[in-house]
């Protein structure tokens, strides 16, 4: 019943809306085994073994934003902590140390660091630059266009901002009193001032299959050099507390990114399920592990802010032996850079 589209996709033919759609009602434990064989397939002939990670550095989860879904939306009465420019700069040298090959600079739009034209931001990401040699990526929520070249300037060579859903109904019942327009362009502001981008939705918000197919075509058209998606967990204080968790669907939909567009960068994050969810998303057709966190510094993950932090499942050194048991070749800094330079080279021929 998938055979031609899984036989298309292998060719490196991308998928079409109604492809998208028909991957997506699978059901049969058959065709998902197919589906993601045929991810995993892809995924070897573009990256080999290898998997690149990403050390995760959540310095503040103070927040201007009241989104319905999130933990550190403005009105949960909740413990906040903001990193100091000096701790940030240590806690990303230690997870240099440790091995990743990228560290992820998220924070909460804290308005704080976005005062004076983003000052202590943009200091931050300059001081974490002087001090670590791998790439730096910057997730601080949306921006002025002003802002990215001097994100830029600073050493900033990625930027992550998630739509979320490109549904605008679902968005403004999600992103209360936030701009859809404003969110879409962060990603081709990034990319016009030199940097890298990453888009990413969220599955289990009450979206339908030609929402996701949507989502799907939309990140392609953006040309965003990494694309993810992760399920929605519920979280206290906040008004999708009482929604369930949808566990299977992240996967097909990585899956489906995975033939739609075979040479993209497709994470797989530690934040949703820990370190057991790891492998299952590598055998969907992730190639890069997120959310990669020191135990014991105090810091939080988003989607579960204590999740494995602190037994040191999220750390470097687990997370490696579980990829290492699982056959997969951890990538050195050197190869994360080359393939950066491979996907630069190509969106300029593009």
């Amino acid at each position: 019943m998938y055979e031609k589209i899984f036989e298309k996709a292998s060719e490196g033919k991308g998928l079409i809306r109604e492809e998208i759609e028909k991957l997506l009602s699978i059901k049969d434990q058959d065709s998902l085994n197919l589906l993601f064989e045929t991810a995993r397939d892809l995924k070897r002939k573009h990256f080999g073994e290898k998997v690149f990670t990403y050390g995760f550095v959540y310095f503040s989860t103070f927040c201007r934003n009241n989104c319905s879904f999130c933990y550190y939306r403005r009105d949960n009465n909740i413990e906040r902590y903001r990193k100091t420019i000096e701790e940030t700069v240590s806690l990303s040298g230690d997870l240099q140390d440790s091995g990743v090959n990228l560290v992820d600079l998220t924070m909460g739009e804290d308005q704080t660091m976005h005062a004076n034209d983003n000052e202590k931001l943009i200091e931050m990401v300059e001081k974490v630059n002087s001090a670590v040699s791998i790439p730096i990526m910057l997730s601080p929520g949306a921006v002025p266009e002003e802002a990215f070249p001097m994100f830029r300037k600073a050493g900033a060579e990625w930027f992550a901002c998630y739509q979320e859903t490109h549904n605008r109904r679902l968005f403004s019942e999600m992103r209360l009193e936030q701009d859809f327009d404003h969110r879409s362009n962060q990603r081709s502001w990034a990319k016009r001032y030199g940097m890298m981008a990453e888009d990413g939705i969220m599955v289990g918000i009450g979206e339908t299959r030609s929402d996701i197919a949507d989502s799907v075509i939309q990140m392609g058209a953006e040309g965003c050099e990494q694309i993810r998606t992760m399920t929605f967990v519920p979280q206290s204080g906040t008004p999708m507390s009482a929604m369930r968790k949808e566990k299977e669907k992240e996967l097909k939909v990585m899956a489906i990114m995975r033939l739609a567009y075979p040479d993209r960068l497709i994470p797989a994050s530690l934040d949703v399920e820990g370190i057991e969810g790891l492998i299952p998303r590598i055998r969907a057709g992730a190639n890069i592990v997120t959310s990669i966190v020191p135990p014991r510094m105090h810091l939080a993950g988003v989607a579960q802010k204590e999740l494995d932090i602190d037994s040191g499942f999220r750390s470097m050194e687990h997370v490696a032996n579980v990829l290492e048991k699982e056959g997969c070749k951890i990538g050195r800094n050197s190869e994360y850079e080359s393939m950066l330079r491979d996907i630069r080279r190509r969106r300029c021929v593009a």
